[in-house]
Parts: C-alpha cells; structure tokens; sequence
C-alpha cells in the first residue's frame, strides 16, 4: 500500500517536472543549464591542516596520553603473563596452572575493558573537539560566500575543480589570517 503511494507520488513529481521544464528552453552545450559562483570546501583537509584542529589534536593527545600510557602498560603485562604461562605452564601443579590462567584472563577482560572504554572516551572528546572546528569552518566559509556573492558552497564533493577550491581561503582564515580576496 504505501509503495503505491510512494509510486504514485514519485509519477505525479516527474510529470509535474516535466510540464514545468516544458515551459523553459532546453540548456545546450552551448548554453550551460547551471550559472552562478560556486565553490567548494575540502572539509577533511580543514581538519587535517588548520591550526585549531592541529590545537585540538594535541590537547585530545595530552588528554588521554596517561590512559594511553596505562593501556600499553597492561598490554606488556598480559604479554609477560601470557609468555610465562607458555614457558613455564608444563612444569606448574594443575592448581598454580589455573590460578595463573585465572589471573591472565581476568587481567585480560580488564584490559579489553578500559581499552572500548579508552576509545568510547578518545572519540567522544574527538567528535567534540572538531565539531568546534567545523562550527569555526562554517562561519567563515559563510563570511566568505556572503562577501564574495557565492551561490553555493559545497563541501565534500566526489570531484571539484581546484579553480572552484576555496579550502586554502577558509584554513588561512581559520589560522588567524584573513582570506584572501578572490582571484
């Protein structure tokens, strides 16, 4: 029933489309069917090279560096653990084999443990430290486009042409500089 409708409405939209495009002349190669100034913003880049998302970077680092450092050391110990176990297991009574074996595994639980942890947290803190960047980002990318009169600025596109690229523009501005003028 509702993929009727949905079918329904989606024929309705075509041919109201095409009605409507009947109206207006047809675009040639000659004449392209899109005017206007467009650009375009690599977002990924921003977060990669602008100054405030290195920023961010480094404090996520500085962080989360001791519940790192933490992580590296229970690993190291489970390993020690594990290669005792696989060296001296044969020659321990059955209870001092399970007694280790016991004490590995829940070391290891532990370990896994405040590892999902340590991610959940690390990318928490990550999504909340460029959200602000991208925030920053888009108040200049919309500074930009309201000064230069763009139509459109898209971000993250499969393919733009580097003449359309205002990314270079938007870092610099973000970095403290003021955005070139167009060139």
């Amino acid at each position: 029933m509702n993929l009727l409708r949905l079918l329904a409405a989606a024929a309705l939209a075509a041919a109201s489309v095409s009605a409507g495009a009947q109206d207006k002349p047809a675009a040639t190669a000659a004449s392209p069917a899109l005017t206007g100034k467009f650009g375009f913003v690599n977002t990924e880049r921003i977060l990669r090279d602008a100054i405030p998302a290195q920023r961010a970077q480094k404090k996520i680092e500085a962080e989360f560096q001791k519940r790192d450092q933490e992580l590296a050391r229970l690993a190291d110990q489970l390993k020690r653990m594990q290669d005792d176990l696989e060296k001296n297991g044969v020659t321990m009574t059955e209870n001092q084999r399970r007694t280790k074996e016991r004490e590995f595994n829940e070391l290891n639980r532990d370990f896994q443990r405040k590892q999902r942890e340590f991610r959940e947290d690390l990318n928490q803190r990550r999504n909340e430290e460029l959200a602000q960047v991208v925030e920053q980002a888009n108040r200049v990318i919309r500074q930009i486009a309201e000064q230069e009169k763009y139509d459109i600025i898209f971000q993250d596109a499969v393919f733009a042409s580097p003449r359309i690229d205002i990314t270079d523009r938007v870092i610099k501005a973000l970095d403290g500089g003021k955005p070139p003028a167009a060139k």
